[in-house]
């Protein structure tokens, strides 16, 4: 097979996974010894997911061979898909070569499972040793690492690799069972652990000691995937509620320091297993929950708060109308207005429409004087949704917050047309 005829193939099987990117990452000390690439910097093309994503790297498969046959996969075992597959050496050769052409700033590789974990681990490991050894390249790898492969193995793909991802594929063991029989959720949570473990401690290694005269200067360990570890999610292929998808996210995050939970909306796929939905969940409900993980993360949130559940029902999904901090926001009427000028920060990050950098800087500007709507109007930010949850020298809401209802129609985006017509 023509090496063009495997890039259009194994291109576009790697489009469904969403847990790449491209930041987060130094620059490599080859670079500055005359290699090539960096993490760093313009002028790459973008190609981009069906949804509008945008994928900075060049993103492939080894192969799509596959010996598992996960039921939401469009490269599972019994699916009737034409095949393909690289060799190390010429997916080297096609990361350079777009390099060079300044396509992409770096390498996303994934694999279907061939013969068992360890060989195709072997087989994705030896593609990164290359490009960072034979050829000295600095730029962005990103390696999909396979759980069944050894420690030793997920050891090495640390070394060459700026972030490691393994995808965790559904939130529920009871999902993974039902739709992918072959994968266990405690060998996937291992290999988290293991990678996490082996982060910590080259951090820790990497620390420099307080010279001493009776220690020599030692030398310090390489890093390990200096980017940490990510992963996936699925939304839609199984019966999971939103509330147990972030309830998943806050554990991956608390047990293993992920850098980011990636949020896949499910897509119908080609002779579809009957255990799978026939529509796609809507797009509006993958981006709701990233805006939930947002709140998780940064904004001070729990999960108890963003996803309640309701007294009439045990499955809780977010609301589509509305992001969810305003819906916490409707739902608690009695913790507003918050006065700009005297409430303490954790306060402000709850403010529906009020983002951490513009917190950070009311909380810079009032220790030069009291604010007043101008002051606010300045930050650009959304002052339809702001001013009902804000009190300034010159603003009160009144009675707005007494009546929920009419304020989340006010708030909440009116349909566009071509919505309408959708449904």
């Amino acid at each position: 097979m023509q090496l063009s005829r495997k890039l259009a193939l194994l291109a576009d099987a790697a489009k469904y996974d969403a847990s790449c990117a491209s930041s987060g990452a130094g620059g490599r000390n080859s670079l500055k010894s005359g290699g090539i690439g960096s993490t760093e910097g313009m002028g790459i093309c973008h190609s981009y997911t069906p949804d509008g994503r945008c994928v900075s790297l060049l993103k492939i498969l080894l192969t799509n061979f596959c010996i598992y046959d996960c039921a939401y996969c469009i490269n599972r075992a019994s699916s009737n898909v034409p095949r393909a597959r690289f060799t190390p050496d010429e997916v080297v050769r096609l990361t350079l070569d777009f390099y060079k052409r300044n396509y992409i700033e770096g390498l996303f590789l994934s694999s279907g499972i061939i013969r068992n974990g360890d060989y195709t681990m072997e087989q994705l490991v030896e593609v990164a040793r290359s490009l960072r050894e034979d050829h000295r390249f600095a730029g962005y790898i990103h390696l999909k690492t396979i759980p069944e492969a050894s420690p030793e193995l997920l050891a090495l793909a640390g070394r060459y690799a700026d972030r490691l991802s393994i995808n965790i594929e559904l939130p529920t063991e009871a999902g993974l069972k039902a739709l992918a029989p072959e994968k266990r959720l405690p060998g996937i949570r291992a290999a988290m652990g293991t990678v996490h473990t082996k982060i910590e401690e080259t951090l820790e290694a990497r620390k420099p000691a307080k010279p001493t005269s009776a220690t020599p200067k030692r030398k310090r360990p390489p890093r390990y995937a200096p980017a940490g570890q990510s992963t996936q999610m699925i939304v839609g292929a199984d019966d999971a509620d939103d509330r147990s998808i972030l309830r998943t996210a806050h554990g991956l995050y608390d047990a293993y320091r992920m850098r980011r939970v990636y949020y896949s909306g499910f897509s119908p796929i080609q002779d579809a297993s009957s255990r799978l939905p026939v529509q796609a969940p809507p797009l509006l409900r993958e981006h709701r929950l990233y805006q939930a993980d947002w709140l998780l993360r940064f904004y001070g949130f729990e999960v108890d708060e963003i996803a309640p559940v309701p007294e009439q029902s045990e499955r809780t999904m977010l609301d589509l109308d509305i992001d969810p901090k305003l819906a916490w926001a409707l739902r608690h009427p009695e913790r507003f207005p918050v006065d700009l000028n005297t409430a303490p920060r954790e306060d402000l990050l709850r403010v529906p429409g009020l983002g951490t950098r513009n917190v950070d800087r009311i909380v810079l500007a009032r220790r030069h004087g009291r604010l007043r709507v101008a002051d606010l109007a300045r930050l650009r930010a959304p002052m339809q949704k702001l001013l009902p949850f804000v009190q300034l020298l010159d603003h009160h809401p009144r009675r707005r917050l007494d009546d929920p209802a009419t304020l989340r129609a006010q708030l909440a985006p009116k349909p566009r047309q071509q919505d309408l017509f959708a449904a």
